[in-house]
């Protein structure tokens, strides 16, 4: 198992980790499986209230889809099937709220799980960076996902800057991705802290005000989403070439 949860009854409060911190807790097809399948348990589980995600180790939070893991596409070029669009909890149907717990590094797909948490703890040493464009890719969900937390021209620098630049903990609380900032290590007790008091109020009116506020937006993010497939068939690099552009990526970058 790639997934690891636990569970207090006493706070009914969950913490779900993804427990792969030799692969930077990247997902592949069965990690992306345990996800989802965790979510929609939770919503017949009356014991969890809210939840946590975080990863595993001090590296990474998530760095988004196992470069290793190979995904069949249909030949259409109206067609594309993404391993990671059903990891989230609203993907899932799950209106509990979740806050994610972050440490290390954050990018690309995890943006996945970043944009269907209710908001985001962040250690002082948490980056966030979206690869896609540096790799030949479009970034389609990730975008959409992040252009709903934070402003329209943090997203599109983050997006169109690749890997030549990350966002530090500190940037992204200013710019609103992250709520609170914590010492190194001390990020998952922070978030364990605030969904043990979410968890603590009237579930009914605390499902209520989960799916209010993102009825706020999901009318928009629905429509953008469902451009995203086409924009990706359209725009992305062969998966030879971009496998190119991956081998030969540097390591320099810029932090903000």
């Amino acid at each position: 198992m790639s997934i690891r949860v636990d569970r207090d009854a006493q706070s009914g409060v969950a913490v779900v980790t993804l427990d792969r911190p030799g692969r930077h807790n990247a997902v592949d097809l069965a990690t992306a499986g345990e996800l989802a399948a965790v979510w929609k348990e939770f919503r017949f589980d009356d014991s969890v209230r809210a939840a946590v995600v975080t990863g595993a180790g001090d590296r990474a939070f998530c760095t988004g889809i196992d470069r290793s893991v190979l995904v069949p596409q249909p030949s259409s070029p109206y067609s594309v099937d993404d391993p990671l669009i059903a990891i989230g909890p609203k993907a899932n149907d799950l209106w509990k709220p979740v806050v994610a717990a972050v440490r290390g590094l954050a990018c690309g797909g995890a943006f996945y799980l970043l944009g269907e948490a209710e908001f985001v703890v962040a250690a002082e040493d948490a980056q966030f960076f979206d690869p896609h464009t540096a790799y030949g890719m479009v970034s389609a969900y990730e975008s959409v996902y992040m252009a709903a937390r934070m402003p329209f021209g943090e997203v599109a620098r983050m997006a169109l800057m690749g890997t030549a630049e990350r966002v530090s903990a500190r940037r992204a609380y200013e710019i609103g991705l992250v709520s609170e900032v914590t010492p190194p290590g001390e990020e998952l007790a922070a978030a364990r802290r605030s969904a043990a008091v979410i968890a603590s109020y009237p579930t009914a009116a605390v499902q209520g005000t989960v799916r209010a506020l993102w009825a706020a937006k999901e009318a928009v993010r629905a429509q953008a989403l469902a451009q995203a497939p086409q924009l990706i068939a359209l725009g992305n690099l062969a998966p030879e070439r971009q496998a190119e552009l991956f081998a030969a990526r540097r390591s320099g970058f810029r932090l903000r």
